[in-house]
């Protein structure tokens, strides 16, 4: 059992969450590796990537699963809450044709980019990872409408009740954009097109008939291993020295939130009947390195699972490929394998969305009972 002190704001979600019915029905995922949960793995057959491997999975699966994690990601605890089956990934029930969907699917792609991959090669800007941006998954959403709706074809009732996640996106389309040397200028510039491209599709999710779309801000990204490894300076004023992030980096991350907020606010007046909700992941993980040692963790910028050198990150070796090592204990780690979250942190930006600072408008938590609360946020 993994024991933080964040558990005792359950206890406060739950005076105003008592078990009822209503919230979701179903939730369906879209987003790239803090959401996939074996798609990218899949895809990637015969070969076996490295989050294929131990020590991924090892907290709560206790054997790789696809997720770029130790144990659970945001979308499986939000699952768990709402009393869900964890969604299962899309490429597991595209070949099992007899599942029941109805529940929920999991359509995120490691690495996937919120813009299509025409637009990037016109431009020069080269994805090694996968081509399943944005918009493929959606396709795969509505090529799958007639299992989720279900034989009576009731897609409006059916959908009506969902909570979608869709995201976070656009950090690998910075990342990638960044590395290949493109300008604050070019960032802004694709910004845009990137919270245009996360509008549009809530726009036509909603129009399909979701009810609920919950859409993450990105996360603070010149915290992460990855970006102080790739991006560090011997200039220390280029660093929050509270935090150890990376200034600049976070700057355009609260950037890219301020704009796709904006335009959120201008789907919520086309949608007015529909929760169009924000998903605060940026100060809901900031808050982690602000204050580690409130929420139980007593490692932030380093890595669990890696290869070494200041930050425990390699480029060169990805957690799960040899030679890399893992942490005796993930759940004092912020950090799993330089570009993603160990479930403990997972685990209370959980909490923190569904406590309600962390989104706007809240989510619907009325029908969370106390006791399944306090299963899924303790056991491990």
């Amino acid at each position: 059992m993994i024991n933080h002190p964040f558990l005792c704001f359950v206890p406060i979600l739950l005076i105003i969450a008592q078990s009822a019915e209503g919230c979701y029905t179903s939730i369906f995922a879209f987003g790239d590796s803090l959401t996939d949960n074996g798609n990218l793995l899949a895809l990637s057959a015969p070969r076996i990537i490295h989050q294929g491997r131990l020590p991924n999975g090892e907290t709560y699966f206790h054997h790789p699963t696809g997720r770029c994690c130790d144990g659970r990601l945001i979308v499986d605890f939000l699952a768990q809450q709402f009393g869900l089956p964890i969604p299962p990934p899309y490429t597991e029930v595209s070949k099992e044709r007899t599942m029941d969907v109805r529940a929920g699917v999991n359509f995120a792609v490691a690495g996937a980019r919120a813009l299509d991959t025409d637009f990037y090669d016109k431009i020069g800007i080269i994805d090694p990872v996968t081509n399943d941006t944005l918009r493929v998954q959606l396709d795969w959403f509505k090529h799958m409408l007639p299992s989720i709706c279900g034989p009576e074809k009731d897609c409006g009732g059916q959908l009506k009740s969902s909570l979608v996640l869709l995201g976070p996106f656009g950090g690998n389309d910075y990342r990638y954009a960044l590395f290949q040397g493109a300008s604050l200028a070019e960032r802004k510039l694709l910004a845009h097109l990137i919270t245009d491209a996360a509008v549009s599709a809530v726009n036509e999710l909603v129009e399909l008939g979701v009810g609920a779309v919950m859409v993450p801000g990105l996360v603070p990204d010149g915290c992460l291993a990855v970006s102080l490894t790739y991006f560090g300076s011997p200039n220390t004023g280029n660093y929050d020295l509270s935090t150890g992030c990376i200034n600049w980096l976070n700057e355009f991350a609260e950037y890219h939130n301020e704009l796709l907020q904006t335009k959120l606010n201008m789907a919520r007046k086309r949608h007015p009947t529909a929760a169009i909700i924000y998903a605060d992941y940026y100060n809901a993980i900031l808050q982690l390195y602000r204050n580690p040692e409130e929420y139980g963790f007593r490692r932030t910028t380093a890595a669990c699972c890696g290869d070494g050198g200041p930050y425990n990150y390699n480029k060169e070796v990805q957690c799960g490929d040899p030679p890399t090592t893992v942490c005796p204990d993930p759940s004092v780690y912020i950090n799993w394998d330089g570009p993603h979250f160990t479930e403990a942190a997972n685990r209370w930006i959980t909490s923190a969305l569904l406590r309600g600072p962390y989104t706007l408008p809240h989510l619907d938590t009325s029908c969370i009972s106390e006791a399944a609360s306090a299963r899924h946020f303790t056991d491990a």
